[in-house]
């Protein structure tokens, strides 16, 4: 082979060299996008509702299909009758001759008999009362005069208070829109109101619930402890913002044109002195660095982003995820362990679980998506343990992410908001509602004692938590 040809191969084999490191590199970034396309709800913060794909189901125990209904060795569960000071009415069957041979029957007295009780609605659910205000004339001033009506009966008007809690509740609890709620009443009550009609009872609803609420917002910066977090609200086709905070023993909600820390600050303050417990989103970190607030960051956000570094193709990068994920089951191995341990060897276990996360998290390898959560692990990364020293910290913010949860599916329903006045109805009921689960009461009586208490000019019932 003359040299010519040999340096021809050599031109030849450096340029295929070139192209199979150009198309390698192009195999890997186009790897990396479809990874991040692949994001689902187990490796990223997407709602399980976007899995296109979900996982099979894990087989019945025993390998056989499930049946519907309840499952061989689970316990039984039956309503508790009611009592008898709840029996409105008892209807008595006996039987005379023997259904079998037709032979006359003696009671059997000291025997209970069977029961079956049964609950129905009356054909006609309302009640109907006409007031009266009668007329008298006075000779001396030489006018007529009419007797003054109650006035909760004059600011209840057409609507009466339990069935304006019962409009409220089906608005704002039960997901209707004010078509649905219409129907209803027409359907089921056989009573026709118009949207306008229940529109007013919906203002009147929301007038009546707003000391509760105020007296809730002026709470929230005193509290020790909270989780935010915000979801996308629409009106009149505007994009706007609900955010939830949630306390202990309550919940508040708030809509508002902006998503940024200034909503933070409007709310709780530049010197709120309890712990906010939140996602990595730039106006938690952008409030805690401007109020020197102490942040508990969401873990399970974070185990998210590592376990989708760890499925990333490039295995730099998946080693360095799953080194990482591999601290974080230690740090929950030693989690629960709690019961086992004596209390002061189990918070230098638990610190030393903690150090070895952060140990590893800082130390990324020369990758992008590495690179920059070890950048987070630098910056914030005790913010995701500080319920490690903080008691009564939940190391995730799952507890505002199930309040706001109600927000979402009622979302779906009514499209949104139409002006401000909608917009404080539903801040507003969305605090009752979530409010009311978490001290288990009825949201229907504390709408109607509410309500009740508005039109009769009395002090509205509070929503502030009582008692531990």
């Amino acid at each position: 082979m003359d040299q010519a040809t040999e340096q021809a191969y050599q031109a030849r084999i450096a340029e295929l060299e070139q192209l199979v490191a150009q198309l390698t590199a192009q195999v890997a970034e186009l790897s990396a996008q479809v990874a991040r396309l692949s994001k689902n709800s187990s490796n990223s913060s997407k709602p399980p509702s976007s899995d296109i794909v979900k996982p099979p189901k894990p087989p019945a125990p025993g390998g056989g299909k499930r049946h519907i209904g309840g499952q061989p060795g689970h316990q039984r569960h039956e309503r508790t009758p009611f009592p008898p000071d709840q029996i409105d009415q008892i209807k008595d069957y006996r039987l005379d001759r023997c259904p079998d041979c037709g032979a006359h029957l003696q009671l059997k007295t000291r025997e209970s008999p069977r029961t079956l009780q049964q609950v129905e609605l009356p054909e006609t659910p309302l009640v109907v009362t006409e007031h009266r205000a009668h007329s008298a004339w006075c000779p001396h001033c030489r006018r007529t005069h009419y007797a003054p009506l109650p006035p909760e009966v004059e600011r209840a008007g057409l609507v009466g208070p339990r069935l304006s809690a019962l409009v409220a509740w089906l608005k704002g609890a039960g997901h209707c829109s004010f078509s649905t709620t219409a129907r209803f009443c027409r359907d089921v009550l056989g009573l026709s109101l118009s949207l306008g009609q229940l529109a007013k009872v919906i203002g009147k609803a929301s007038v009546a619930m707003a000391p509760a609420y105020e007296a809730l917002a002026n709470r929230l910066p005193k509290e020790p402890h909270l989780n935010v977090d915000e979801t996308g609200h629409k009106e009149n086709g505007h994009g706007l913002w609900t955010w939830v905070y949630r306390a202990r023993r309550y919940a508040l909600f708030k809509i508002d044109p902006s998503r940024g820390s200034e909503v933070l600050i409007e709310t709780l303050g530049r010197e709120f002195a309890g712990v906010l417990g939140c996602d990595y989103f730039s106006a938690y970190r952008k409030y805690m660095d401007e109020s020197e607030v102490l942040v508990q960051f969401c873990l399970a956000h974070l185990i998210r982003e590592v376990k989708f570094l760890a499925d990333l193709p490039d295995p730099v990068t998946a080693n360095y995820g799953r080194r990482l994920l591999a601290e974080l089951r230690n740090l929950f191995h030693v989690i629960h362990r709690r019961e086992t341990r004596e209390s002061g060897r189990f918070q230098r276990a638990l610190e030393h679980a903690r150090d070895r996360v952060l140990k590893v998290g800082k130390r990324a390898p020369p990758r992008r998506e590495a690179e920059n959560l070890a950048e987070r692990f630098r910056r914030h990364g005790r913010e995701y343990f500080r319920f490690i020293t903080t008691p009564g910290i939940e190391p995730t913010n799952n507890l505002a992410e199930q309040a706001i949860r109600f927000v979402v599916q009622d979302r779906h329903v009514t499209q949104g908001t139409r002006s401000p006045r909608g917009r404080r109805w539903c801040e507003r009921i969305w605090t009752a509602a979530a409010t009311c689960a978490q001290q288990h009461r009825s949201v229907f009586e504390y709408l109607h004692q509410t309500i009740i208490a508005n039109f009769a000019g009395c002090p509205t019932p509070s929503l502030l938590p009582t008692g531990p």
